[in-house]
This record gives C-alpha cells, sequence and structure tokens, in this order.
C-alpha cells in the first residue's frame, strides 16, 4: 500500500506531502486543489505508459501548470505573495513511497532545446526508485540523470542499462529488462495497473445507455462504455449477490439484469412497482451513474490502486450512504483515493461501520488555500506531515 504521495510545483500544490491510507478522502473547498491531487496522481501512472510529458503540454506545458507563487511559498512569510528571484531550477515533481515496497519519484523541467517547435512538451531531468518509505543514497535502486539510465546490481555496484533515453521518455516505458532492471519493471506494472475514474458518462449520448456486442471485461472503462459486459462479467465471476446487494442499497426492489441477445448486451433495471424493466436509454442520469460505480468498485479483478473523482456527481443524497457502503466495499480489496465535493459522502466514508474497515483505515485530507498554495488542513510545518526526500538534480 501507498502510504505517501508528494507533488512540488503543480498548480496550487507548491509543496505537498500527503498521507495515505486503505481509504483516503480528500475534501476541500472549490479550488483548494483536490483536482490537483486528482491530476498529480494520474501524471504519475502516466510516466509507467510513457504519455507523463504529453499530458503536461496538453494543460497548457510545463510554465502553465508551475506553481505562480514565490519559491518558498507565503505561509512562512505570513502575508500576501510577493515577488522574489527563483535561486533552483524550474520544476514540477511527483512521487510515491510504501513501507515495504518500491518508491518512485520524477523531477519534469523545462527543456533546453530552444529551437524546437514542441516548446510545451517538458523535459525528464530526473528519475528515481528506492526501496522502504524514505530515499537515501543507500536505498537506491535505480536512477536516471538527464539520457543515462543505471541500476544497482546484486553486489551493490552501479550499471549502466539501456541506451541513452531521450528527454521526453521515462525510463519506465523504456527501460524493458526485467533481469537487468528488475524494479524498474516492478514499479512500471504497478503504476500501469492504477485506475482512475472521473468521466463516466451518463448523458443521453452516453455508450453506457447504448446495446453493444458484450466480450469479457474485468475492469470497467475509464468512460463506462463497457458497463453492461462488466456487469455480467463481475456476475459470472462470483460477484452476482454484491451486485444485487449494493443495488438494492441504493434502489430498494430493484434488480440490475444484463439481457443478452446474439451476443449484444443491453442492461435493464428491473424494479417491483413496474410491470416492464427499464432499459439503460430510459435509466436517470444518476441511475446509471449509481450503476457505473458498482461495476467499477465490485471489479473481479481489483486493483492495487483506485482513484475516483466527485463520484458524487448526478447523485441524489439518499444515495450517498449506499456509495459510501460500496466504497469502503472496495478498500478491502484496493487502495482507494475518493477526492469529494460532498460533505455527506465524506461523513459517511468515515462512519466506523462493521464493514472490516476501522478508523483508522480511513484517512482524512482537508484542504485549504493559503495565499494561494494548496495546505493541509492542521499541517503547520514539516514535522506535521510524512517525511520526504526528493532526488537532487
Amino acid at each position: 500500500m501507498i502510504e505517501t504521495m508528494a507533488v512540488e510545483g503543480y498548480r496550487s500544490l507548491r509543496e505537498l506531502v500527503l498521507p495515505l491510507g486503505r481509504l483516503t478522502v480528500v475534501t476541500g473547498a472549490n479550488g483548494t486543489g483536490k483536482s490537483g491531487v486528482y491530476r498529480a496522481l494520474r501524471l504519475l501512472a502516466e510516466c509507467a505508459l510513457g504519455g507523463a510529458v504529453g499530458a503536461v503540454a496538453r494543460e497548457g506545458g510545463l510554465r502553465s501548470t508551475l506553481w505562480a507563487g514565490p519559491e518558498h511559498g507565503t505561509r512562512r512569510r505570513g502575508g500576501t505573495a510577493q515577488g522574489t528571484v527563483r535561486a533552483r531550477p524550474v520544476a514540477l515533481r511527483l512521487g510515491f513511497a510504501s513501507p515495504q515496497e518500491l518508491g518512485y519519484a520524477v523531477d519534469l523541467g523545462l527543456p533546453q532545446d530552444g529551437g524546437s517547435p514542441f516548446m510545451l512538451d517538458p523535459e525528464i531531468k530526473v528519475e528515481t526508485i528506492w526501496s522502504g518509505p524514505l530515499l537515501r543514497p543507500a536505498t537506491t535502486l535505480a536512477e536516471r540523470r538527464g539520457p543515462a539510465v543505471r541500476v544497482r546490481d546484486d553486489e551493490g555496484t552501479w550499471q549502466p542499462v539501456g541506451g541513452r533515453l531521450r528527454p521526453y521518455d521515462s525510463m519506465l516505458s523504456e527501460v524493458v529488462d526485467p533481469t537487468g532492471a528488475p524494479e524498474v519493471v516492478a514499479v512500471r506494472e504497478r503504476l500501469r495497473g492504477w485506475r482512475f475514474y472521473d468521466h463516466l458518462r451518463t448523458d443521453a449520448d452516453a455508450p453506457a445507455r447504448q446495446v453493444r456486442v458484450g466480450t469479457r471485461t474485468t475492469a470497467l472503462a475509464h468512460d463506462g462504455r463497457d458497463l453492461a459486459a462488466a456487469l455480467e462479467t463481475a456476475r459470472e465471476l462470483g460477484r452476482g449477490d454484491e451486485i444485487d446487494e449494493y443495488v438494492e442499497r441504493a434502489f430498494p426492489g430493484a434488480r440490475a439484469v444484463v439481457r443478452a441477445i446474439d451476443g449484444r448486451f443491453a442492461l435493464e433495471l428491473h424494479r417491483e412497482s413496474l410491470l416492464r424493466p427499464l432499459e439503460a436509454g430510459e435509466l436517470s442520469d444518476g441511475t446509471l451513474r449509481y450503476l457505473l460505480w458498482v461495476a467499477a468498485l465490485l471489479t473481479p479483478r481489483p486493483p492495487e490502486l483506485m482513484v475516483l473523482n466527485e463520484p458524487e456527481t448526478s447523485l441524489h443524497p439518499e444515495v450517498l450512504p449506499a456509495l459510501a457502503q460500496l466504497v469502503r466495499r472496495a478498500s478491502r480489496d484496493s487502495q482507494v483515493v475518493v477526492v469529494t465535493h460532498s460533505d455527506e459522502l465524506a461523513a459517511a466514508l468515515r462512519a466506523d461501520a462493521r464493514d472490516g474497515l476501522s478508523a483508522r483505515d480511513v484517512h482524512d485530507v482537508a484542504l485549504l488555500l493559503e495565499n494561494g498554495e494548496t495546505v493541509v488542513a492542521g499541517c503547520e510545518g514539516p514535522l506535521d506531515q510524512p517525511a520526504w526526500q526528493w532526488p537532487s538534480r
């Protein structure tokens, strides 16, 4: 389980180190940096897919995504932001650590080739993989500096691996030697397994409303297009009773049924009070969205980490307790991070229910904005947050 996430220089996240639990609930008012936390985790995952540089470029480039305030922030100044001369290189840094597993950090900087038309693409300056909760010279197992990558062998000697990397390629996507660089491969596969849900579509033309060819689906797509197939796969692999239970909790007397016609799957909602089932195209946005969450969270192949952004969207407050119970159930199989605007959902997620999840398994992270900088409520300085060390350039 990941216990620490760190971000530096990303939008309002000047220097943020967050503790993560089995279930982490991130709350805060509009503009406090909740979406930044979600996007930072996505950027970390994109490193394993070779898409981090492109993702930053699509946000307007590094200059547009960087922290815009003073280099050392404003909290220690005790007042409003003041312009200062930058002493350190421009950097966007992302990382995570686990006590018993491998940690990873990446440092993105401004491109050196001023004549390139790809001026919005940042460069990867440094990447580091280490073992244990904190980066130290003795725990470093693999590192990339500029174009060169090296790893420690069994005797603790540094050995170069791979060729010279281009500044926009991550070592996670380019170094694929499971024998010579097993730590790099392990981190890559770990990040590739993370799942993110942010844009589950419920509009009138949403793919989840359509009759579609069914194929076994162990993980719901990011937009929910394979909803019927995902529900039927989960039911076939032994999670049918749970699907029925959590649909019943939200909509008493209802049951989600997948009807197969010549290999095409159609989703229907059967209710005791109705003479005929409701087809997916007839469902309200809230009902369809809840069924999408059922399919995503009751996956037959739980990921190591699942990140949900504003799952309460379109849901009636009466459905939020059922959603909270569903999320808590999922966190028994996966580490879950929930970013939410809803105080009702956050309160329900914290509730100490008899579902195998204790109060200490739920981490509450309340974000505030102080002089343009995202901070954690109750965190007054480095001693109030997990220990963290960035790799140097």
